[in-house]
């Protein structure tokens, strides 16, 4: 394009650039208006109009036809009758422990208008929860020492069990309450601090972070075992988000980071594990996927094609990923009928295969591929039809434009998930495995040292993995805290897995 002041005499030439730049301008209005959007709107990806507004004529039919499946589908939930969720406040705990407080009447009051004395005739009785701080206490571990009477000598003590960190004054309780407050709750360590000295407590925070890599280190190689585990069921999920670490070889203390989460392992023993790594680079992904193969649900980084690329990995798309840039590009174009209308039919295209999705959630693997055959496979030949019409009239620089590339590229990818029933139509579990360190994320702000990164994401895999095997986070992590340092075979380390562990107190 000639720079300005320099513009072509033809009036053609003059056209075209005049075209183009309007193109640049219509693109970047709605760049500016979607980060509008997410800044100060709700974040939610809900269409902001669900009035379908189809405008092409080639769409009028497909247009119709969905909404009339969409009332009939509406009309059917309706006969159903689906029962409702019931509103109001829910009864209290039945283990929890009651104490009773009676009222009763004075005797004045006791006395009835007539003279005679009313009596007890029933009572009325309301609860409320009762909140007790946490309890502190100091365990004293007492050694006896033994001797002989007959000889003054041979002086033996009882040993002391082996201790999650020895020589430390923390127990396994505490360990795992520093753990599930900030891994789990998003505490981070300097408030802990300042809630214990509350208590009288005066344990600064950086005792709180050596105590957490060293856990971090012992839980090592239980962690190893789940990954052995994640690496033999051949369906996984991967995703990965920034981490900030002040103290890293040759970097700078403002460089990104990144936070690694696999997704795997049979339905009756999902596992969810965290990585360290100081860059995004492919060779990350090659490290974590060594040996492993099958199917790999991932969203489009590049970074996963290298590991990918030989016939041993089958990848997967993200049909969550397409919605929302769909949904970007329609509140981006609001008010601008075109647009509007592809983007409202991408999203309600895409909505029928989540429908059929929903409908089979409960059911196992063959059912869902037999359905999914079914329903799901002709509905994405819908989609494919769609797409072909739409995507040549459209602006390719635009939002929609590139919802409709992205979607173009990355088609056979988009349907691999109907060939088995154990794949999933997005990579929202990898996505909702690694939220909890997002959300804590935003609290903590940062990791101090490699060895901290690399402990919080062997803390993080535990917690996400027990939490994923119906178990409890604090007691099964204050189980593997007092009973791992005991292991010393394979056999005694397998027992303290999340679906091996027994269920006594509280774990599940």
């Amino acid at each position: 394009m000639p720079a300005t002041g320099s513009l072509p005499d033809d009036p053609e030439a003059l056209k075209v650039i005049i075209a183009e730049q309007a193109k640049r301008i219509a693109a970047l209005e709605e760049y500016v208006l979607l980060e509008k959007i997410r800044k100060y709107a709700a974040s939610s990806e809900k269409s902001p109009d669900q009035r379908e507004m189809f405008n092409e004529a080639e769409l009028a039919d497909a247009a119709e036809t969905l909404l009339a499946e969409s009332e009939q589908a509406k009309a059917q939930q309706s006969r159903a009758g689906t029962p409702s969720r019931k509103s109001g406040r829910k009864p209290l705990p039945a283990d929890l422990p009651r104490v009773r407080i009676e009222y009763t009447l004075s005797d004045a009051e006791r006395r009835c208008p007539c003279g005679c004395e009313r009596t007890v005739i029933g009572e009325e009785a309301s609860e409320q929860l009762e909140f007790i701080p946490a309890k502190l206490q100091v365990l004293v571990h007492v050694r006896k020492k033994y001797a002989c009477q007959a000889c003054e000598g041979s002086i033996m003590t009882a040993p002391l069990p082996p201790q999650p960190i020895p020589k430390s004054n923390a127990s396994a309780g505490l360990l795992a309450h520093v753990a599930i407050s900030k891994y789990q709750d998003a505490l981070p360590l300097y408030r802990q601090e300042a809630i214990l000295n509350r208590s009288g407590i005066d344990i600064p925070r950086n005792t709180l972070a050596n105590w957490m890599i060293k856990v971090g280190v012992l839980l090592q190689p239980l962690i190893n075992l789940l990954e052995d585990q994640l690496l033999t069921y051949p369906v996984m999920h991967c995703d990965e988000t920034t981490l900030q670490v002040l103290k890293e070889p040759d970097k700078s203390a403002s460089t990104k980071s990144y936070m690694w989460v696999r997704v795997g392992g049979p339905p009756t023993q999902p596992i969810r594990l965290f990585h360290y790594a100081p860059s995004r680079s492919g060779g990350v992904a090659s490290e974590l996927l060594e040996g492993y193969q099958g199917y790999l649900q991932t969203d489009d980084y590049a970074g996963y094609n290298a590991a990918c690329a030989s016939s041993r990995i089958t990848q997967l798309g993200c049909w969550a990923h397409v919605r929302r840039k769909f949904i970007d590009a329609q509140k981006a174009a609001s008010g601008k009928k075109p647009s509007t209308g592809k983007a409202d039919m991408a999203i309600s295209l895409i909505g029928k295969l989540y429908g059929i999705e929903k409908k089979i959630k409960a059911l196992d693997a063959q059912a869902k591929y037999e359905i999914r055959q079914q329903e799901s496979v002709p509905q994405l030949a819908k989609i494919r039809e769609w797409l072909d019409k739409s995507l040549h009239g459209t602006l390719p620089k635009g939002l929609l434009g590139k919802a409709l590339s992205y979607l173009d590229k990355n088609w056979s990818k988009l349907t691999v998930y109907t060939e088995d029933g154990r794949l999933s139509i997005d990579n929202n579990p990898a996505e909702n495995a690694i939220r909890p360190f997002v959300v804590g994320r935003k609290n903590y702000l940062f990791s101090a040292s490699v060895r901290g990164a690399t402990a919080s994401a062997n803390i993080y895999g535990l917690i996400e993995t027990a939490k994923a095997n119906s178990l409890e986070p604090y007691w099964y992590l204050r189980r593997v805290f007092t009973e791992l340092p005991k292991a010393v075979t394979v056999e005694q380390i397998e027992a303290l897995l999340p679906w091996r562990i027994d269920l006594q107190d509280g774990v599940r």
